[in-house]
């Protein structure tokens, strides 16, 4: 049996919590079968994650402790967008911030909904061609960062043995792969 999806309407929205991260809502909502009621909604800013990728083939990751899972990852740079800062400088400041490289080629490869069930935001991934070694790491008070290079063609082994655990850069890195099979012949060959 086909059942046709209808909207919810926001009737009232009330904020219960606020802090440096995220908001959380109440959205009193109505649906024209369903009935009225309450959603919790996770209010975020733009987040973005840049794969740098140097001239020799090799992606910047990062290694850094995350409390959600009170363990260390390995990601590629990313953060938060600033009132005011577009997706790809925000990309780019995250980078040198998290990696001290800097690229003048950066690629928007594409944007997904974090988790958009209860989640409003975008995360937009960007790829920083020919990244090099710019200066010294610059991470915020509370980061304790590592640099880590890895062989691109190293990058489905380490998300297939689960050493990449991070969704969004499993996602990041499926837009790199499409970005890679559009280029085609275009790209240097090491990372054909």
């Amino acid at each position: 049996m086909r059942v046709k999806v209808g909207k919810w309407d926001i009737l009232k929205d009330d904020r219960l919590v606020t802090t440096p991260i995220f908001g959380l809502s109440r959205h009193r909502s109505r649906h024209a079968s369903r009935g009225t009621r309450d959603f919790y909604v996770l209010d975020a800013p733009t987040w973005v994650n840049v794969i740098p990728l140097t001239a020799d083939g090799r992606i910047v990751f990062i290694r850094q402790w995350r409390h959600g899972i009170s363990d260390l990852t390995l990601e590629i740079p990313g953060g938060m967008v600033e009132p005011g800062e577009s997706p790809k400088a925000a990309a780019r400041r995250e980078m040198r911030e998290e990696c001290g490289h800097d690229s003048k080629r950066i690629v928007a490869l594409g944007r997904v909904h974090p988790n958009p069930a209860i989640q409003p935001n975008w995360c937009y991934t960007f790829l920083a061609l020919d990244a090099r070694a710019a200066g010294a790491l610059e991470p915020e008070p509370d980061e304790e960062i590592e640099v880590v290079m890895v062989a691109e063609k190293q990058v489905g082994n380490l998300i297939a043995t689960g050493k990449i655990t991070h969704a969004l850069v499993i996602a990041g890195f499926a837009f790199f792969e499409l970005y890679k099979r559009k280029q085609g012949r275009k790209l240097p060959a090491a990372i054909r």
